[in-house]
């Protein structure tokens, strides 16, 4: 199986997003929720942990011996996001990376040739889309794979409760790059 690291943001737990854990996994990924080593980590730690837990999960967890260590990504809500961001940076070797609402002081990213889909809510008062979101989507670059999605009068905590939007594209995303299932381009914009 694939396999997904996911964040939360700034001050959350993994129970924050942990409705994304079961979604996920029942389209046959392993998923790995993370809990920050302090709730107050910034984008780079939290880049550094998502990249530790899938070396913990590929090495040393139960599911060791079910995972394809060459189909991994990264995902993550707020200042997960701009982890998420970082870990697709320093692992370009990563399937698919996927900020949520994504937060970080560090406005481009043109290192990034992961597959990067950015989601981000039209109402974010926390991370705005203008200020974050949208210049992250635009930096990384035009050779890369990349999509952006921004969900109408969403704020920045939408990704906390049930978001079947957001789970049907982080799905087709994660099948499409870490599945390479050419199936799921049709749910993705060309």
């Amino acid at each position: 199986f694939g396999a997904v690291a996911i964040s939360p943001g700034f001050t959350a737990a993994w129970s924050s997003l942990s409705w994304l854990g079961p979604r996920l996994a029942s389209h046959g990924f392993v998923v790995i929720g993370i809990e920050t080593n302090s709730r107050l980590d910034q984008p780079a730690s939290r880049g550094d942990q998502l990249l530790a837990a899938l070396d913990w999960a590929v090495n040393q967890s139960p599911a060791a011996s079910r995972i394809d260590r060459n189909r991994l990504a990264v995902a993550g809500h707020s200042m997960g996001g701009g982890g998420t961001l970082e870990a697709a940076k320093d692992r370009p070797s990563l399937k698919a990376a996927i900020p949520i609402a994504p937060w970080n002081l560090d406005k481009t990213w043109p290192e990034i040739r992961t597959p990067t889909l950015i989601l981000g809510g039209e109402n974010d008062l926390i991370a705005p889309v203008a200020s974050h979101a949208e210049p992250f989507y635009n930096s990384i670059p035009a050779s890369a794979e990349k999509a952006y999605l921004e969900l109408d009068n969403e704020s920045h905590f939408f990704p906390q409760f049930s978001n079947t939007i957001m789970a049907k594209y982080m799905i087709s995303w994660l099948k499409r790059f870490v599945d390479n299932d050419t199936r799921y381009d049709q749910f993705l914009c060309p």
